[in-house]
């Protein structure tokens, strides 16, 4: 028996116009489309005119449903996965289902089409050479102080999305974590209150009765910071009397008005660099 086929098939993340025909065709011809959420799926098939049967792949489900189309695409079945909004997989279920495609001998197509991702990157002012997608950033602090230190000193634009309800609590974190650094916030991308904004995070940066989906760009470390002689000597002499290397940074930090995540990736390279010509 010849296996079937699955579909990556990206929906409008707002406009519905922004549906490709090929989208079209593809949701008419398959056995079952897998939706994240099949009410909203429901909504955009209706509006085209696509009657195929829907079922819930989301990430409650996962693990079972993957199996599940697994064994319908060995069974010669023509599947689609879609999400609620834009391209499959970036920041919504679907990585265990490719994962479990590829090791059963398989491969999907993708039909590609409208992504905010991409939308806010190139509505943006920043130069795209290097960019990092990140997505939903962490709520907890441990994690989220986690990611930030990996992205402290890199060069690229980092892309997060985010919710209204969470918007200036990402501003504030991200200006904790960075600093002053310039930020391009795309929101409600491709709909009738569409807005490009382009800012500098601030301790006291707020966005005023924030509704609808955030993309934020946020500019890359363009050029590491180097701490002088009398700054080294500061955190030093903090922790010669007593306070732990955490709490010195951070004192060191605040006095001169600098972000305490970027500090502290500077001490840590000043002690590498320290140890490495000893």
């Amino acid at each position: 028996m010849t296996a079937g086929h699955l579909y990556i098939v990206a929906t409008p993340i707002g406009h519905l116009d922004d549906m490709t025909v090929r989208a079209i065709e593809t949701l008419k011809a398959v056995d079952l489309i897998y939706a994240e959420d099949t009410r909203t799926t429901k909504k955009l098939l209706n509006h085209y005119s696509i009657s195929t049967r829907v079922d819930s792949y989301h990430q409650h489900n996962e693990m079972e449903k993957s199996a599940t189309i697994i064994e319908q695409l060995k069974a010669g079945k023509s599947l689609a996965l879609v999400s609620d909004a834009g391209t499959p997989r970036l920041s919504d279920p679907g990585d265990r289902l490719l994962e479990k495609v590829y090791e059963a001998g398989l491969t999907p197509t993708p039909i590609p089409g409208a992504s905010a991702l991409l939308t806010a990157l190139v509505s943006s002012p920043f130069p795209i050479q290097e960019f990092t997608f990140i997505g939903f950033i962490p709520t907890q602090k441990k994690a989220q102080k986690a990611l930030f230190n990996r992205l402290q000193e890199s060069p690229a634009l980092h892309i997060f999305y985010e919710a209204p309800h969470r918007i200036n609590k990402t501003l504030k974190a991200l200006y904790e974590g960075f600093g002053k650094r310039p930020v391009y916030i795309g929101r409600e991308l491709t709909k009738k209150f569409e807005e490009h904004t382009l800012l500098t995070l601030s301790e006291s940066l707020e966005l005023e009765a924030p509704r609808g989906e955030y993309v934020i760009i946020m500019k890359g470390n363009q050029a590491p910071l180097e701490l002088d002689d009398d700054y080294i000597a500061h955190i030093e002499l903090l922790m010669a009397d007593g306070t732990s290397e955490k709490d010195a940074i951070k004192h060191a930090a605040h006095a001169r008005n600098l972000p305490k995540n970027t500090v502290y990736m500077a001490y840590q390279r000043h002690k590498k660099e320290g140890s490495d010509g000893n």
